[in-house]
């Protein structure tokens, strides 16, 4: 790894990381590009998904974004970084798998053997799985029936305990979400969803290089602790990265300590300056706001628990230049949409009015006329 740079200013990575995250609107990106810049939206819930895409491109409808998914099938829902459900690029779909496979199997069969399921019975439920997916797509309930009777008294227990059956062939890239929501969530195998998808064999080292590039390309810089807080692999396995990027990274001195950054992304941040300000209502869960261990950046310590609540809820946020500046929430009703605003400290009349036309997309998006309310 090359020696370190000049120092950089906080303003120059916001403003980075905003563009390589197209919440400057410069260039509208396409659902395929924009998953592909961000490393996967998260999807725990749909509704904050939908709005994720919608906000780093507001020329989407939520119609885009579920025939990406369930038609045209260009984005897959699975289940990947820190174990939580995420949209990616179908293109990408085995690069995350090879690179998190290992980690994520490991984690369900410990999961399993807290509950009494020893490895053996808990790799045994993968064929069995894949066996009552092998007419069409099911639920967790349909899938769980058809195994019941195929598995020990100690396996059934398990089942009833917990809803992670399902973990190990999902981690392993044989199982995927199909077209549903809610709960009418099924699960499909791959090679039936993605019969098209070549799949080129990749080794979990390679796919982890790979994974750490893309993500200094999204939220760099960044550390390598920041990297594997956000992907959930072990910082034993992450130290070893440092060694097989070689001089495509650099180090880079920024306020607080040092940072990795692509070495051919330098020139874009050093020429990074302000110009108009990046007025965003960003909702629950965006992936702006998870990549980094640390979180001073975003805001400052009195506000933290208001954005990063407990069980890892995460608010909607109003974020300007980078910087969170309020939460905010919606509820719709009839035929309109309510959102209150609630700021951390006083804004500016530019900044009120930003958030205003923000609002505005919001309460179109979801299909109602905006009624404002700030705190």
């Amino acid at each position: 790894m090359a020696n370190r740079t000049s120092r950089i200013s906080g303003q120059q990575i916001a403003r980075f990381r905003l563009r390589r995250h197209h919440l400057l609107h410069e260039k509208p990106a396409d659902l395929v590009t924009i998953c592909r810049d961000v490393c996967g939206v998260q999807a725990q819930i749909m509704q904050p998904a939908y709005l994720q895409l919608w906000g780093r491109n507001h020329a989407l409808s939520r119609a885009d974004i579920q025939g990406a998914l369930w038609k045209e099938k260009t984005l897959v829902k699975t289940s990947l970084m820190r174990q939580t459900l995420h949209l990616v690029s179908t293109n990408e779909f085995a690069l995350y798998i090879a690179a998190l496979r290992d980690v994520r199997v490991a984690q369900a069969l410990r999961v399993m053997a807290r509950c009494g399921v020893n490895r053996d019975e808990g790799e045994a439920l993968t064929p069995l799985i894949m066996e009552a997916l092998a007419r069409q797509p099911l639920g967790r309930k349909a899938i769980a029936d058809a195994v019941r009777p195929k598995v020990s008294k100690r396996v059934r227990r398990f089942m009833e305990l917990s809803w992670s059956m399902i973990r190990v062939p999902v981690a392993q890239g044989l199982v995927c979400y199909g077209a549903g929501e809610g709960n009418e969530v099924v699960f499909s195998r791959v090679d039936r969803w993605l019969p098209e998808m070549k799949v080129n064999p990749i080794d979990a080292a390679t796919a982890q290089r790979e994974l750490f590039l893309k993500y200094l390309r999204a939220y760099g810089p960044a550390t390598l602790r920041d990297f594997a807080h956000w992907s959930g692999i072990s910082m034993q396995e992450v130290k070893r990265l440092q060694a097989m990027v070689g001089a495509e990274v650099v180090e880079v001195d920024v306020e607080g300590g040092t940072w990795l950054l692509m070495r051919d992304d330098l020139p874009a941040l050093r020429s990074e300056r302000e110009t108009k300000p990046c007025i965003r209502l960003l909702p629950h869960f965006d992936v702006y706001l998870l990549a980094h261990r640390d979180k001073q950046h975003l805001l400052s310590a009195a506000h933290y628990k208001r954005v990063y609540r407990n069980q890892g809820w995460i608010s909607p946020v109003v974020l300007v230049d980078g910087e969170i500046l309020g939460v905010w929430s919606y509820k719709a009703e009839k035929n309109k949409v309510i959102i209150s605003v609630d700021a951390f400290g006083k804004l500016s009349k530019p900044v009120r009015a930003g958030i205003e036309q923000e609002a505005e997309g919001v309460a179109k998006f979801l299909g109602g006329a905006l009624q404002l309310r700030r705190g």
